[in-house]
């Protein structure tokens, strides 16, 4: 399955908030339908999701937030599997260190599909080397920058990006527009809200 390309506040009606997906905000607070928001009912008349249906949810969350093809998320289960820890911490450990979505957090783009396009054209730099791979999976130690015909890119995005906070992660240098990744990920850095055990159950007939 390709990478959705579709209207991106449909998917945030459906899912609830998606940092990585849009900066976007919904006025509408119920899931998209030709029919409209359904009437509002009480006691035992609510309509019930299957279990199926609530961890194909949780799913379909990692999916778009960090922009991943299906068969990518299935990849990175497995491996998460084949690691020691919870498969649900390892898996959103692959997730959050990824280099488009490292250079995301940093705020040197709005969106993880505007940090995958500036690290594809080659706009950032991973130990002083040119890496244009956005599923790189950054590891202790590495040193985050921006090539220096690229920093007014960067500058112009950062003034345009509303202010979030760099995860505990990392550790930004705003003046040489560079980060270094310090710790491990752990499971309150993750930047969307996420029940990773779902995710996991959901794939347990799958790996």
């Amino acid at each position: 399955m390709s990478r959705y390309r579709g209207p991106k506040l449909r998917i945030v009606r459906r899912l609830g908030d998606l940092p990585g997906l849009t900066q976007k905000v919904c006025a509408r607070n119920f899931p998209p339908g030709q029919h409209g928001p359904k009437n509002k009912l009480t006691g035992s008349q609510k309509a019930k999701q299957s279990q199926y249906a609530v961890r194909l949810k949780e799913k379909q969350k990692l999916r778009f937030n960090y922009g991943i093809t299906e068969r990518q998320l299935l990849k990175y289960i497995r491996e998460a599997r084949r690691r020691k820890g919870s498969t649900g911490e390892v898996l959103l450990q692959l997730l959050e260190t990824r280099l488009d979505n490292i250079v995301f957090r940093l705020g040197f783009a709005p969106t993880i599909a505007a940090a995958r396009q500036l690290v594809s054209h080659g706009h950032i730099l991973v130990n002083q080397k040119k890496l244009n791979i956005p599923s790189y999976i950054c590891k202790l130690n590495d040193v985050i920058t921006v090539c220096d015909k690229s920093r007014s890119i960067i500058t112009k995005s950062l003034n345009q990006v509303a202010f979030q906070q760099v995860p505990a992660f990392l550790d930004l240098n705003l003046e040489k527009l560079s980060a270094i990744v310090t710790n491990s990920v752990s499971r309150n850095m993750v930047g969307l809200q996420v029940n990773e055990l779902l995710v996991v159950e959901y794939y347990s007939r799958k790996v």
